[in-house]
């Protein structure tokens, strides 16, 4: 599986696009904002979109979500219903911080533990990973080794759990019982900020080690 990672809004928040380099189909994962950037990266290239896949329902993880759905005709995966009041709060969120105006939406499908998605002929496993978001999930492409984690880890850090609905003993028995098992060469593709390996936080990040 192929990918790359592009910062969008404000918050610097990592979308990425992933790919099936047999296929040339690609999917979004957490599309928090730019629509034009992303359309143009999938332009440059040459990918068709077949879905997007949200890992929580903060603005800034899905704020385009719904553009690039209309755009392209394309699903929405994810994330876990219980993030659906966040989904429910999306014009409020987007006021609170003043960015767009965005609608609130339903998926076309919620993911759960042991769901699987597909791009192309690769496949994602969906881990349920509560504690930033009550709907946090994360998605492990294991044969390449990746792992999207949107706010739960970050290189150095982990996410906030001060949100509605966060619970910060939820997050690290999602970080020790969900990720640390998955093995220590799993590279990680944070919601912000650089990529990480789960060897480098088990070992170096001063909130789990």
């Amino acid at each position: 599986m192929r990918y790359i990672t592009l910062p969008v809004t404000a918050f610097a928040q990592n979308c990425s696009l992933i790919w099936c380099e047999a296929t040339r189909e690609c999917a979004f994962v957490d599309p928090g904002g730019d629509a034009e950037t992303l359309k143009a990266a999938v332009k440059q290239h040459q990918l068709t979109p077949t879905g997007i896949f949200l890992t929580h329902a903060h603005l800034d993880h899905v704020g385009a979500t719904r553009a690039l759905a209309d755009h392209y005709q394309i699903p929405v995966s994810g994330p876990h219903e219980a993030d659906k009041f966040w989904l429910d709060a999306l014009p409020i969120q987007a006021q609170r911080f003043g960015l767009p105006h965005c609608e609130a939406f339903i998926p076309d499908q919620w993911l759960k533990e042991g769901d699987t998605l597909t791009v192309g002929e690769e496949s994602l496993q969906v881990l349920h990973t509560p504690g930033h978001t009550p709907g946090h999930i994360v998605l492990l492409q294991p044969q390449s080794e990746l792992l999207w984690v949107g706010d739960v880890l970050f290189n150095g850090s982990i996410g906030r759990t001060d949100f509605p609905g966060g619970n910060h003993q939820q997050l690290m028995d999602s970080i020790k019982n969900k990720l640390w098992p998955l093995g220590d060469n799993i590279t990680v593709v944070p919601g912000h900020g650089p990529n990480t390996t789960l060897g480098q936080e088990r070992r170096y990040n001063p909130y789990v080690r």
